[in-house]
């Protein structure tokens, strides 16, 4: 292990101290380029406290070679070492560290490609060095993979035990209950949203949640038609009159309680997304990226477990389909999306960063093929995609294109097709799309129930990752920042910056909640404020 953080330290440096050489000869008087020695220095400060861990483990090793053979010098060296291991595991700096200089590459990658297009030759040097600085990252995350996989999965394990209890209490008739009606008028994707919102609050306020699906626009017979049910006991209301939503519902002995959509719930309480349960939060924080991503994507994972049928449909495809890895996942949503929810991207826009993920792996993998899953609800990119692109081969389930058409979306067969694509999108090693789009968040959120930490594995062409109606995003500043344009704005360590966008060339829009001014941001410069929400810790089912 050792050896391997030694030599993947100093690549490290050895890279930010060329880069830094490079850009001084090249752009020694520009603003641009000082701006990005100051990102790469701060990279450098970051790595310098990585060394610092592995500078420890190494003289662990030293102890044991001055220690000699036998087999008290190797017990002596194997309780160092699990010291050691646990010393790292438990200190939540260190993941977070690790994260925070991937996130930081990053942005000084999107922030070179931005604004140095004009200089073809300086982009594509950086590009190389910049997928050589991320491939010795996920090494050095690689190293402890298996402890975060392990955390996860026991993090998973109890989300799912509790709301198992929740949703099958001891006594139905007397348990109090949570109302959702499913019909909300939107498309699939936002409809999950909808039930993942309802999870939320039953979760939050201790209620047993009933789904009330039967007539849905999708499927006449309900959720439970294509879907496991949410209870294994307790789907009914008996009868009571529910009472509609107010402040009080949080504490309300009330029998039923009808809930609204979110976008007419009021008061909001606190335990709306972005926000994650209080008891899980420290280990949410220091295992995982994204823990409101992580959290959703429990929820989601559990209300969409597919009934026998869907299941072998969807197994089935992906034998037939020869899915296989390495893949990337795009998606292209084109029709009734375009000028009014989102611009038009072309589908180049999308493979630039498809490319950019295969260089990345090819330095830590050999490649023989370049595979991708595409998924539009327009046909035609299909075509496009394949006679633009020949190096690459595309998998595509043609049928499910065409049902997504406007004139068949809300039938059975558009059913099975887009739950098809978020299946086969949520696979994939890595997801090119649009974040305004529903299907593509899903995909993404449950990609997240796959992986130990897949909160990296994306590139949205438009927003930042959100949740239809939550509470406000915010970031909190790690470094303070004075207004190089009279687009942005100043702040101060500390402060609480809302984010609008993430503008993916080093900037973000936002405003300073301390001060109250708008304007651009050096994305670097903040990390995601996790939301935090006292919620029930349900310790009766944890013992169970």
């Amino acid at each position: 292990m050792n050896p391997i953080w030694k030599f993947a330290s100093f690549l490290l440096g050895i890279w930010i101290l060329g880069v830094v050489y490079m850009t001084n000869n090249f752009h020694s008087a520009s603003t641009v380029e000082e701006t990005a020695k100051r990102k790469l220095d701060l990279v450098a400060n970051e790595l310098q406290l990585l060394r610092e861990e592995n500078d420890k483990l190494i003289r662990i090793i030293d102890e044991y070679k001055q220690g000699g053979d036998g087999e008290k010098s190797r017990l002596r060296l194997e309780e160092s070492l699990n010291r050691a291991r646990i010393s790292v595991q438990s200190n939540p700096d260190r993941e977070v560290l690790l994260r925070k200089v991937l996130n930081g590459a990053e942005e000084l990658w999107y922030y070179i490609r931005a604004n140095w297009r004009s200089d073809s030759g300086l982009v594509e040097h950086t590009g190389r060095q910049h997928r050589s600085l991320l491939a010795d990252i996920h090494r050095l995350r690689s190293l402890d993979e298996q402890w975060r996989l392990s955390e996860t999965r026991e993090l998973q394990r109890i989300v799912e035990q509790r709301i198992h209890y929740l949703q099958n209490p001891a006594d139905c008739r007397s348990a109090r209950k949570l109302l959702c009606d499913l019909n909300k008028g939107c498309g699939y994707g936002c409809q999950l949203h909808h039930v993942v919102y309802c999870m939320i609050v039953a979760y939050a306020t201790e209620r047993t949640l009933i789904l009330q699906s039967q007539g849905w626009r999708y499927s006449s017979g309900g959720w439970e038609k294509v879907f496991l049910p949410l209870s294994d006991s307790c789907t009914s209301t008996y009868g009571e009159a529910p009472v509609p939503w107010d402040s009080s519902m949080g504490t309300s002995q009330a029998a039923v309680v009808l809930l609204p959509i979110i976008d007419s719930l009021s008061p909001r309480p606190d335990y709306l997304p972005l926000a994650v349960p209080e008891d899980l939060s420290e280990r949410l924080r220091r295992v995982h990226g994204n823990p409101a991503v992580w959290w959703v994507g429990q929820m989601a994972a559990y209300l969409s477990r597919p009934q026998p049928w869907l299941k072998s449909f969807l197994d089935e495809t992906v034998e037939k389909m020869h899915f296989a890895r390495p893949i990337v996942g795009v998606h292209v949503r084109r029709t009734d999306k375009v000028g009014l929810e989102a611009s038009f991207h072309d589908i180049s826009e999308y493979m630039v960063h498809v490319a950019e993920y295969y260089d990345f792996i090819n330095r830590t993998q050999p490649l023989t093929v370049r595979r991708v899953f595409l998924a539009s609800d327009d046909p035609q990119v299909f075509t496009d995609a394949q006679r633009r692109y020949p190096d690459y081969v595309f998998l595509s389930d043609e049928q499910a294109s065409k049902s997504a058409s406007l004139n068949t979306r809300y039938s059975d067969e558009s059913l099975r097709g887009v739950i098809l694509d978020i299946h086969l999108l949520s696979l994939t090693d890595f997801l090119v799309c649009t974040f305004s789009s529903q299907v593509c968040r899903v995909a993404y959120e449950l990609m997240q129930t796959l992986h130990a930490d897949a909160s990296w594995r994306f590139r949205s062409l438009d927003d930042v990752y959100y949740f239809g109606g939550q509470q406000a995003h915010n970031m909190r500043a790690i470094e303070a920042h004075w207004p190089e344009r009279d687009s942005e704005f100043p702040f101060s360590v500390g402060d609480q910056i809302g984010i609008a966008g993430n503008h993916w060339d080093g900037y973000s829009k936002g405003i300073n909640r301390r001060v109250g001014k708008e304007g651009l941001f050096p994305s670097y410069k903040t990390v995601d404020d996790v939301r935090i929400a006292r919620m029930p810790t349900y310790a009766e089912a944890d013992r169970s």
